[in-house]
């Protein structure tokens, strides 16, 4: 017997990665390759491959970059540090930073300047955290489980703000956030304008799929935060979930006595990688595709100067 396929609406792109991978492809086209960014632009390896395919070249550091070069910074971020080396190298710089992400940095930069220590909820080694960490290292403690919250310090704890990595969700933080107002009850909490729409809206859509479905497959690489906490969602709502990055991922044997299976995908996952997914499934036991209806996302960013020529 077969099984249906029901696909969450939204998934994939968000209006920050639009914009960033839109950045490296009109500066390939204006200025020609090569073109260099730093750190993948997004968290998926066949956007990766694809621009580079066109000419851009990746790098981890920006003195690894021949000086006068044009670098663009990835949409998740750099740190003032990053910046300065980029200028000193003489560097041209185009900004791919999600503008939710530079509203978290001016935040931190401004909650130190008026005195505050800032708790930062995040994974440790993601470079969004490192960037934002960067505006303010002296002041910015990074919290990442509610243990961390429990024994976390600080100088005055009446002088403290809260701030979180964009990728995660009103549900991800929630735990941690009720320790620390219990902890501190001073605490400065979040603008709700500053969550990132894209990630709760996935999460919610992913909580959707959980009530039809028996198996869940989020399509995105392992390095994408968004594309893990997707994952976890569907786990607990006590479904049997698993991240892929294509159909290749794909183990038959997920679908014994499966009914039916949900398909979402990260905030940088291009939607042909969903369609290779479906035709995937469709050929081997699925019945039907259907997708559930979600919210419409119509957040976009505007793109900078050095690219509307």
């Amino acid at each position: 017997m077969g099984f249906k396929i029901y696909l969450a609406s939204p998934r994939g792109f968000c209006a920050g990665v639009d914009r960033a991978i839109d950045i490296v492809e009109r500066a390939l086209k204006i200025f020609g390759p090569p073109i260099y960014v730093r750190h993948a632009i997004v968290h998926n390896r066949y956007v990766v491959e694809e621009l580079k395919g066109k000419g851009a070249i990746f790098v981890e550091d920006v003195n690894e970059i021949p000086e006068g070069s044009i670098v663009i910074f990835s949409a998740h971020g750099v740190s003032p540090k990053v910046r300065e080396d980029a200028k000193r190298r003489n560097l041209k710089i185009i900004d791919a930073t999600c503008p939710l992400v530079h509203k978290v940095h001016r935040e931190v930069k401004r909650f130190a300047e008026e005195g505050y220590n800032i708790i930062l909820i995040g994974h440790k080694g993601h470079v969004e955290v490192e960037g934002t960490m960067g505006e303010a290292p002296d002041k910015v403690i990074l919290v990442e489980t509610k243990e961390d919250a429990l024994k976390v310090q600080v100088p005055n704890p009446d002088k403290v703000a809260l701030t979180t990595q964009t990728t995660l969700s009103v549900d991800d933080t929630r735990e941690i956030v009720e320790v620390l107002k219990s902890r501190f009850p001073n605490i400065v909490l979040p603008k709700s304008e500053d969550i990132c729409y894209a990630t709760q809206n996935r999460q919610d859509a992913v909580k959707k799929l959980a009530e039809l479905c028996d198996l869940i497959l989020v399509i995105g690489s392992k390095e994408s935060s968004n594309s893990n906490r997707l994952r976890e969602v569907a786990e607990r709502k006590g479904k049997k979930s698993f991240l892929i990055e294509d159909e290749r991922g794909i183990d038959p044997s997920w679908f014994d006595g499966v009914r039916a299976v949900g398909i979402t995908s990260g905030a940088s996952t291009p939607e042909k990688l969903v369609r290779r997914v479906v035709q995937y499934l469709l050929n081997n036991g699925g019945i039907s595709v259907e997708e559930i209806e979600g919210i419409e996302e119509k957040v976009k960013f505007a793109l900078p100067a050095e690219v509307l020529g």
